[in-house]
């Protein structure tokens, strides 16, 4: 198993009436109301330091990812970060973490070999670190604050990735002469340290288009979920369906989980620790409506039909479905695993090998959680969960090959780490 520690970078001070002052979380949220630079200052250092920590507690990955115009997480490159950390790490002695870039919007940027090039800059600097994120992106990102045609926004995506994935790798220049991007000549600098390209993936929420496309391409699937194992129960069986459909094994290592953490002595100091921060996360950070997640024309036909013929995804409308909810709800339904290092250990371990999942991204920083908190729970997990993780799958003769070659333990030092 390779356990990332996942960072959404949130703005942690907002008022208290937040959720009903404002529309959304998202692009609605006023900056000069509630802004404050040099907080911001303080909440990326503070970031920082704690993908640090992990790196140093021996977690496998340090993950970023890229969103705009709200308080949810404010990273809004996150290759700024990610060299950031490359550096960081190298200079630590630290040369076997990935950096797992999850990751810069490629459907919005143009041309999106500016993110080709940033992804070289990191993987030269880390010395052969990189995990490419290619992420079809929210709605509410590339449709209202970066102005994408929703109905563009999946056709971007595809034609972007094969002129990045080209720029990475021809071995002659070239025109590019694309629906949606057109460059007279392509000779890419710099190249990355991995060959062809460092290791792709595809982080999504439930778009049967998106599994399709990584099972075509033999890619690895990130399903980013905000509720936790039990809601990923549906989803994930499709995707290992359609995998099946696509001729494709059951590696655990094509699918990857995102799951909000928290670790204390026993269950219920966690739930005292935690809960107000989850509270935080859910009612104001995910305070987003739909046809900002996803405005009309974002999800192709396709997906509309798969989820709506099969309806996997249990809350639609973050503005009002999840506001009765309490941490105590939160907890229950596991949209985060909370409570004592054997209670994570053993939850954790029963959704890895339920889902089939061989790439954990663990949020131990959600919500308002304070800094020294989150350096607390990155510790406990580190020292308390983290080697029990690393050795699932150890035993099972799957290859990874969508992992660094630099950051492969061998299962000795994986079940050791």
């Amino acid at each position: 198993m390779k356990v990332t520690s996942f960072h959404f970078m949130p703005y942690r001070d907002l008022p208290d009436d937040f959720e009903n002052r404002y529309k959304s979380a998202w692009v609605d949220a006023p900056w000069w109301e509630l802004g404050d630079a040099e907080k911001v200052g303080e909440y990326y250092n503070q970031s920082i330091d704690e993908l640090m920590h992990a790196a140093r507690m021996g977690f496998d990955g340090l993950g970023t990812n890229e969103h705009h115009q709200n308080v949810y997480g404010f990273m809004c490159n996150p290759n700024l970060f990610g060299a950031t950390l490359a550096k960081m790490t190298k200079d630590a002695g630290i040369d076997d973490v990935a950096l797992v870039q999850l990751g810069a919007t490629v459907s919005s940027t143009s041309p999106p070999i500016r993110i080709a090039e940033e992804y070289a800059v990191i993987d030269c600097i880390s010395g052969g670190r990189l995990v490419a994120g290619l992420p079809l992106g929210l709605g509410s990102d590339a449709n209202i604050s970066y102005g994408v045609t929703p109905i563009e926004q999946r056709e971007r995506w595809r034609e972007a990735i094969d002129l990045m994935i080209k720029a990475l790798t021809a071995e002659e220049f070239f025109a590019w002469n694309g629906k949606h991007f057109q460059l007279p000549k392509v000779n890419l600098w710099p190249r990355p340290v991995q060959k062809p390209t460092p290791p792709l993936l595809i982080p999504g929420a439930a778009s049967s288009s998106t599994w399709d496309y990584c099972h075509e391409r033999d890619l690895p699937y990130a399903f980013l979920s905000y509720f936790g194992g039990k809601s990923a129960d549906n989803v994930l069986k499709k995707f290992w369906e359609r995998g099946e459909a696509h001729g494709r094994d059951r590696n655990p290592y094509r699918a990857a989980m995102l799951q909000l953490v928290g670790v204390a002595d026993t269950d219920a100091e966690a739930e005292d620790l935690f809960g107000r921060h989850l509270e935080h996360f859910y009612h104001k950070g995910l305070h987003l409506p739909p046809h900002y997640l996803s405005p009309p024309g974002q999800m192709d036909y396709k997906s509309m039909v798969s989820l709506f013929s099969n309806p996997y995804l249990e809350y639609m409308d973050y503005t009002v479905d999840l506001k009765p909810l309490t941490a105590k709800d939160m907890i229950e339904k596991e949209f985060a695993i909370v409570g004592s290092a054997t209670t994570v250990r053993e939850k954790l371990e029963d959704m890895c090998r339920r889902l089939n999942v061989g790439h954990l991204m663990v949020v131990p920083q959600f919500g308002s959680m304070p800094h020294d908190l989150a350096m607390q729970n990155i510790e406990r997990i580190g020292r308390e969960v983290l080697p029990h993780l690393q050795k699932l799958w150890v035993e099972d003769g799957w290859t990874n090959k969508w992992w660094p070659e630099k950051c492969q333990k061998t299962p000795a030092l994986a079940a050791q780490a």
